[in-house]
């Protein structure tokens, strides 16, 4: 399976950024206090959460949906389980209590597994399976009562640990498939390395549905069994390769395998043996290598400055110039401490004129290194670069530096980080420039951009448990996820978006070939990277048809926006951008999101406060 490639023709160097398309605040947005209310609140083990359980439980989805009716579930803060019904005629919500999960009382002396949120999904419009979150699931039916009949209850193999359900999917009339996830703990699986996180199975588990309850706890029949170091961001069943994928900041590995290699031991970790007057306590920051050119740009020029060894003389540069494409070859046999840049008809960004294109050699004598600059003339004039080359995988990415007058500091850069690599000296504070493009000058916070969405890894598993043959590579290629779909679409194709530069593109699995499925590119959100990067308090991030919802959680009693970004149209320099406030600073904090479609068509979101439940009504 092919990694997340963008497609040229769907990036637009020309956008400019969002402009505001106010929407009537009292005309979409409505609010309906709760009666049962649900609570973020974990009342768990003696034990500190880890990192990543804490990470998952900020952005846990208490909101189930169902996809074939306007419905929806949770389960509230003593327990109960809560279903919603929405009016397709005023669109407004009813609830009743479907069912009371039995409560499990902790012992102050005994020390027990942490707690799960509650969670749930529809089977059917009339059924459902809930997990109480302390190691039990139920499965409900409730069509023909206003009260939900437990048809069975269920657990994992011993010990029977706390769990997640993530993805339901039907296989039959009488059995299900679900995808749950819980804490491992038993003993370290890592060989010879102790792991210093928490570790997670994912369970792939097939439930048996009766007409008539059965009595006591049945235990869930493991299909597969998975094991890594973080909880799943999203997972779904795919069924056209007959395949579940799994994204999380981790790869999860057959539960037996050697997980040695996932861990890598920090630079803070490693300690060396100390020899007699060294000194250990002094930093001595790694000189950080330049780049092997710098560029800068006009409106109808790409100017291009490589640094060279001073000693390369004019008749070893070979510079040839086509329309789409630059060879650059220099046949120096001096001795240089860093490889000497080298293209053959690599292809550029975009067209250039070769008949007024040209190149320029400067030795500067007093210099260790000299200049080769190239001046590249647009054939589209007005038509801002992004990079000098067309995206390849592999490729150093150098950004352009907006100063003209400090593009030749490459020179000097390169000068300082070879000094650096012979005397060990910090190589910081090289000069080139402030680097960031045009569209972000002056705005672009680094080391913010270079965080937004999450660090993500495709995991693939078959009804065999095992990887199939065509996701082999794709797992181990990481990429930065922006946004994954509502929960309750409708979508019959899985898409995702995922972090390219500063735009969000929309890559779309294509499964028609069960032997070769591929994720393509179908749209760009422009620009979408950078405007996330600036929302501190997202604590969801969705997207459908419409455009991506970025969902603030709200924090103390100021209540949480909802940022919309509109898809914009092919090569337009503007697109829109709505706002609307979710949380009025009294219902507490965003705990779920869900998307319901009213006759088939008209799309109602649906957020779920520890107070208030709040409808967006075709936003």
């Amino acid at each position: 399976m092919n990694a997340f490639e963008p497609t040229r023709t769907l990036l637009n160097p020309k956008f400019e950024g969002y402009k505001l398309d106010p929407v009537s605040q009292d005309e979409i947005v409505a609010r309906f206090p709760l009666q049962y209310k649900p609570t973020q609140a974990t009342v768990s083990g003696k034990s500190p959460l880890s990192f990543q359980e804490v990470q998952s439980r900020i952005t846990h989805n208490h909101l189930a949906i169902c996809t074939e009716a306007s419905r929806a579930m949770y389960v509230d803060s003593v327990y109960r389980v809560i279903l919603i019904d929405i009016d397709p005629a005023t669109i407004s919500p009813s609830f009743r209590v479907l069912y009371e999960l039995p409560t499990f009382l902790q012992s102050d002396e005994t020390s027990y597994p942490h707690r799960e949120y509650p969670s749930g999904a529809f089977v059917t419009p009339s059924s459902a399976v809930v997990s109480d979150g302390q190691g039990l699931l139920y499965a409900l039916n409730f069509a023909n009562d206003d009260h939900a009949e437990a048809l069975g209850t269920f657990s994992l193999p011993s010990p029977g640990p706390p769990f997640r359900i993530h993805t339901v999917h039907i296989l039959s009339s009488t059995a299900i498939f679900a995808i749950l996830s819980s804490r491992y703990y038993g003993p370290i699986p890592y060989t010879g390395t102790e792991s210093k996180g928490a570790v997670f199975d994912i369970w792939g588990v097939r439930i048996e549905l009766t007409s008539s309850p059965l009595s006591g706890v049945q235990q869930l029949e493991v299909l597969w069994h998975r094991r890594g170091q973080d909880v799943p961001i999203y997972t779904a069943f795919i069924e056209s390769l007959d395949a579940s994928v799994l994204i999380s900041g981790t790869t999860y590995q057959q539960v037996g395998e050697d997980l040695t290699s996932v861990y890598e031991p920090s630079a803070e970790e490693l300690a060396p043996i100390p020899r007699a007057d060294e000194k250990f306590d002094i930093d001595v920051p790694e000189p950080s290598k330049p780049p092997p050119y710098s560029w800068t740009q006009t409106s109808d020029s790409v100017t291009m400055a490589i640094p060279l060894p001073s000693n390369t003389p004019k008749s070893t540069i070979k510079v040839m110039f086509s329309p789409q494409s630059l060879t650059v070859h220099v046949d120096n046999e001096v001795c240089s401490s860093v490889p000497i840049p080298r293209y053959s008809t690599k292809k550029l960004w975009d067209m250039v004129s070769t008949s007024t294109s040209y190149w320029t050699w400067d030795r500067e004598a007093e210099h260790s290194f000299g200049l080769l600059t190239l001046y590249l003339d647009k054939q589209h004039a007005g038509t801002k670069w992004t990079h000098v080359f067309a995206p390849t995988q592999g490729d150093m990415e150098v950004l352009e530096t907006l100063d003209p007058s400090q593009l030749w500091h490459i020179r000097e850069a390169l000068e300082k980080y070879t000094a650096a690599l012979r005397d060990g000296d910090d190589a910081s504070g090289l000069g080139l420039g402030r680097g960031v493009p045009s569209l972000a000058e002056g705005e672009l916070d680094m080391e913010v951009d270079e965080t937004v969405g999450r660090k993500a890894y495709l995991s693939w598993v078959n009804e065999k448990g095992v990887a199939p043959l065509w996701c082999k590579n794709a797992e181990k290629i990481p990429y930065q996820l922006l946004s994954t779909p509502f929960t309750g679409s409708r979508d019959t194709d899985l898409s995702l978006v995922v972090k390219n530069n500063l735009d969000g593109t929309v890559h779309t699995l294509d499964s028609k070939n069960p032997n070769y499925p591929a994720w393509t590119h179908t749209s760009t959100f422009s620009a979408l990277s950078f405007v996330l990067a600036s929302k501190q308090d997202t604590r969801f991030t969705f997207h459908s048809s419409e455009g991506v919802f970025a969902f603030e959680g709200g924090i103390r009693d100021r209540g949480g926006n909802v940022y919309i970004y509109r898809v914009p149209t092919s090569k337009a320099k503007w697109a829109k951008q709505a706002i609307l406030k979710v949380g009025d600073g009294y219902g507490g904090p965003l705990l779920g999101v869900g998307i319901i479609h009213i006759d088939g068509f008209i799309p109602v979101i649906l957020c779920l406060a520890e107070g208030e439940l709040i409808l967006l009504k075709n936003p």
